[in-house]
C-alpha cells in the first residue's frame, strides 16, 4: 500500500454495489468496454468471491473471482479501482484478500487473463502481484496463449502458486 490514507475495509459485493459499479463503469475502466463481462451471476452465483472496498458509501475498488471446477485454481475475472484511487495499492489489497480466501478453500494457485495490448494489466499482474505469464511470445514479444478466447483471440494468461 503506497498512498492509502485510510484503512480499507473489504466486504462482499452487494447487488447495490454491483449496480453502482455497472452504472459508473467508465469511472473504473475509462470506457464501457468491459461492461458486457460484468454479469450479475458474479454476485448471484459467485458472491462469496466478489469483494469491494468502499469509501464513504462509494465503491472505490472491486474484485470478482471464482473457483475452477476442474482444478484447484482461483480465477480473478475482474479487478478495478476507481479513477482518483488508482496507484494506492488497493488492487494489491484485494488480491491479498482473495488469495487468503482461496487458500482457506484449498485452492493452490490463482489465474487471471488480459488482452495482449493491456500493458497496464500486464505490469500490475507481473510486477505487483508476482504472477508469471504463460504461453509463447507473439509478434510484439508479449507471452500469449494462442486462441485462448476463441480462434484468433490470443490472451495473456497469468498464473501464480499460492
Amino acid at each position: 500500500m503506497s498512498n492509502i490514507n485510510f484503512t480499507p475495509e473489504i466486504t462482499h459485493c452487494t447487488l447495490a454495489d454491483f449496480s453502482q459499479i455497472t452504472s459508473e463503469i467508465e469511472a473504473f475502466w475509462g470506457s464501457d468496454r468491459t461492461l458486457a463481462i460484468h454479469h450479475p451471476s458474479l454476485i448471484y452465483e459467485f458472491g462469496d468471491t466478489a469483494f469491494v472496498i468502499r469509501k464513504e458509501g462509494q465503491v472505490i475498488a472491486y474484485l470478482f473471482g471464482y473457483y475452477s471446477q476442474t482444478e484447484s485454481t482461483a480465477y480473478i475475472h475482474l479487478i478495478a479501482t476507481r479513477e482518483g484511487y488508482q496507484k494506492m495499492g488497493l488492487g494489491q489489497v484485494l488480491y491479498s484478500h482473495f488469495i487468503a480466501v482461496a487458500k482457506a478453500n484449498k485452492m493452490t494457485k490463482i489465474k487471471a487473463i488480459t488482452r495482449p495490448f493491456n500493458t497496464k494489466s500486464i505490469n500490475f499482474h507481473t510486477r505487483k502481484i508476482g504472477m508469471k505469464m504463460l504461453g509463447e511470445p507473439n509478434q510484439q514479444g508479449t507471452s500469449v496463449v494462442k486462441n485462448y478466447s476463441g480462434i484468433g483471440e490470443d490472451r495473456v494468461v497469468f498464473e501464480k502458486e499460492i
